[in-house]
């Protein structure tokens, strides 16, 4: 299976970046399933339903959020009714809307994705995310009840990422960082076969800090005064994510490999290969 995941898309320029490459990731890369982090989509703050439509029109299959999933307040009572919308699945049981989705193929073959929120460093941190990912990842054994799971693991601290993969390690496809907004150069497979990436990096401007305009974030870390919201930068986006592609017997990952498409970082495109 191809699996193209794309990191936290970030304001209007993110936006505008997933609509221009898409039609060619979709095109050159082939991919099976499309997800994408939008934690930061509608102004920096969360993913408004418009935009989660906006980009199922545009070919995306599954949307994950994180910390911000609740920050569009009208998107309460929109998650329930739509189970391609994922928040973080270590919420409370009777939280709105679902922590997972299978994606099925034309073909029939299963994709289980699986989105889950850290606790380090992370505000109002949420039940333990390794147990509530293991359970479910025990209940859907890859090559029999699916044929490929995804993890979305949105995190602050690298350690609790790896942590994460290197628990399931063999048991699902791949272990995918989001969060940061810095795609790291640490895209591998670990021992058993499980794809790992630390943080895939966002797609937004990344003159900037993090996504914002950068006049904001300096301004507080040179005063220490609080100063006005985190305001998106709006110039050319860079697209970034990453292109994992799993057996179709055994559901671990063959080969994983970085995307960058436009803005300031230099781009990086995998080659078609089966």
């Amino acid at each position: 299976m191809r699996i193209v995941f794309i990191g936290d898309i970030y304001g209007r320029s993110g936006r505008e970046a997933l609509e221009k490459h898409l039609p060619t990731i979709k095109k050159e890369l082939r991919p099976d399933i499309v997800i994408v982090n939008a934690d930061n989509a509608t102004n920096g703050r969360g993913v408004s339903s418009k935009h989660v439509e906006e980009m199922y029109e545009w070919g995306v299959n599954c949307i994950t959020g994180g910390d911000h999933i609740w920050d569009q307040r009208a998107i309460i009572p929109y998650i329930g009714r739509d189970e391609k919308l994922l928040r973080p699945i270590n919420f409370p049981q009777n939280t709105p809307g679902n922590g997972h989705y299978k994606y099925q193929t034309q073909d029939g073959r299963t994709c289980l994705v699986i989105h889950a929120l850290g606790r380090v460093f992370i505000k109002n941190p949420l039940n333990d995310p390794f147990e509530a990912v293991k359970k479910l990842v025990d209940e859907n054994p890859m090559g029999r009840a699916v044929d490929s799971i995804f993890v979305d693991f949105h995190a602050e601290a690298t350690s609790e990422k790896m942590a994460m993969a290197q628990y399931l390690d063999g048991k699902i496809t791949a272990v995918i960082g989001t969060h940061t907004h810095i795609p790291t150069a640490d895209t591998h497979i670990l021992a058993n076969g499980t794809a790992y990436q630390t943080d895939a990096g966002m797609t937004g401007d990344y003159d900037s800090v993090i996504g914002a305009r950068k006049d904001v974030p300096i301004q507080q870390f040179t005063t220490g005064v609080p100063g006005e919201k985190m305001i998106p930068a709006s110039g050319k986006a860079t697209l970034c994510g990453c292109l994992i592609i799993s057996n179709d017997k055994t559901g671990k990952a063959q080969s994983i490999e970085p995307i960058r498409i436009g803005g300031v970082l230099p781009d990086v495109m995998p080659a078609t290969k089966d």
